[in-house]
């Protein structure tokens, strides 16, 4: 056995990489908002001399960019990638011109640079990060070399030693790779999370369509079966009064055989029909859900042999539990059987067992492989798979099923045999929650 899943459409793993053209103008404004007011505050306020003129046509041009953004993208229309690193890739340009007439690497606000690389690496990919970050340190680099004097008390103006600078140039490419690779990493991981879970719904909300099917189709059965009893019970009347040479005679057999293959069909559908999730009269004994769950993921070539235990000192014949078969139940337990199944040589043994206290335990073993070394503590994540990639396999079936089943108060543990082969434990210590979505 191995981290496996069913296979889902490849492109629900990525998700969204864009942001709102109102969101990214909206911090735009506030951006500017406070390049005036720093400005204005130093030079009238503090009598630093600035090149006032100059900065303020720099922060005029991005608020430019900004009106123009919102004229061609009104409401919250998305920017795609290319447009989004565009203007983020603009406010690095125009924080490093403001700050080459205020000083450079010597602006306290230097520091700002950092901004625009952490946006981009919250929604962009990886590769758009990279450029503006590497666009970021050429600007910080050219800083430290050519920029306008740093206003100060002195009119000789105020120079940093060489070290210094050099210092806080070290410090600011540091900071730039260190805030766009974690901020990515984080970022990533959370989408990641929100794609699976997305497909965790999805997967349920197929089982939650089956199980409505299912008693549809029951419902259908029953409401079909009288009046296919009548035209069966009249086409054998025709069949037997009519002359065995008349024309008629073969149709009416043929409407008594095609009304029974009906009435056959409407009976396999009943039989195959799942029971309403929300009816406490359709409640079972736990060892049958189980082996509900299984049957769908049987195989020519692999016995699936299911043992159920009851407390010790009970007679045999003690009826395991009876709960209801909901949707994270029937699909939780059956992904893990899948699992088992696919990668077993012969034999996957799944064990049920409960005990007066209420807990309730499946072991599912099989005799295959096992799991891989390099992924069994990751496993129960999103996208770990030895497969991963290969065949429509996105290593998601491990993760869907594991939080199906804790939305039930399940813990799931996986492990390899000493003897070989795979072993996943499911047990609920505190009992079923049969209302998981509450």
């Amino acid at each position: 056995m191995t981290a496996d899943v069913q296979p889902l459409d490849p492109d629900s793993r990525a998700a969204p990489r864009t942001v709102a053209a109102r969101t990214l103008a909206a911090i735009r404004w506030v951006a500017l908002a406070g390049q005036v007011v720093t400005l204005v505050v130093v030079h009238y306020g503090f009598g630093f001399l600035l090149p006032m003129t100059l900065a303020l046509a720099i922060v005029a041009a991005s608020a430019v960019l900004n009106l123009t953004l919102l004229r061609r993208r009104p409401g919250r229309d998305r920017l795609n990638e290319s447009e989004a690193a565009f203007y983020l890739g603009f406010d690095i340009l125009q924080l490093a011109a403001l700050l080459f007439v205020t000083g450079g690497l010597g602006n306290p606000f230097a520091l700002l640079l950092l901004a625009p690389v952490t946006v981009s690496a919250t929604i962009l990919t990886l590769r758009s990060t990279i450029h503006l970050c590497l666009l970021a340190m050429v600007c910080a680099t050219a800083l430290a070399f050519a920029h306008l004097p740093l206003p100060w008390f002195d009119t000789r103006g105020f120079k940093l030693p060489p070290v210094y600078t050099g210092g806080l140039w070290v410090a600011l490419m540091v900071a730039l790779m260190f805030n766009a690779a974690y901020a990515w990493w984080v970022a990533e991981e959370a989408r990641r999370i929100s794609a699976a879970l997305a497909a965790t719904q999805e997967a349920l909300a197929r089982q939650q369509r089956l199980a409505a099917v299912g008693a549809l189709a029951a419902a259908a059965a029953h409401e079909l079966g009288s009046p296919l009893g009548t035209i069966a019970v009249v086409a054998r009347e025709l069949a037997r009064e009519l002359p065995a040479d008349s024309d008629l005679a073969e149709d009416a057999q043929l409407l008594l055989s095609e009304s029974q293959r009906c009435r056959d069909i409407l009976a396999s559908l009943a039989r195959r029909s799942e029971p309403e999730p929300h009816n406490a009269f359709d409640e079972l004994p736990f060892d049958a859900l189980v082996e509900q769950a299984a049957e769908p993921h049987q195989r020519d070539g692999v016995a699936v042999i299911i043992e159920a235990h009851g407390p010790e000192g009970a007679p045999v014949s003690a009826r395991a539990p009876a709960v209801r078969p909901t949707p994270e139940l029937l699909h939780g337990l059956g992904s893990i059987v899948q699992n088992a199944v696919q990668f077993a040589s012969g034999t996957v043994e799944v064990t049920v067992a409960w005990d007066e206290s209420g807990l309730l335990s499946v072991e599912v073993e099989d005799d295959g492989p096992g799991f891989a070394p390099s992924v069994l503590s990751r496993l129960g994540e999103p996208y770990v798979s030895t497969r991963a990639g290969r065949d429509g396999h996105m290593g998601l079936g491990l993760f869907i099923a594991r939080t199906l089943l804790e939305r039930t108060g399940a813990q799931v543990g996986f492990a390899n045999r000493p003897d070989g082969g795979a072993r996943v434990d499911v047990h609920w210590p505190d009992g079923l929650r049969l209302d998981p979505g509450r």
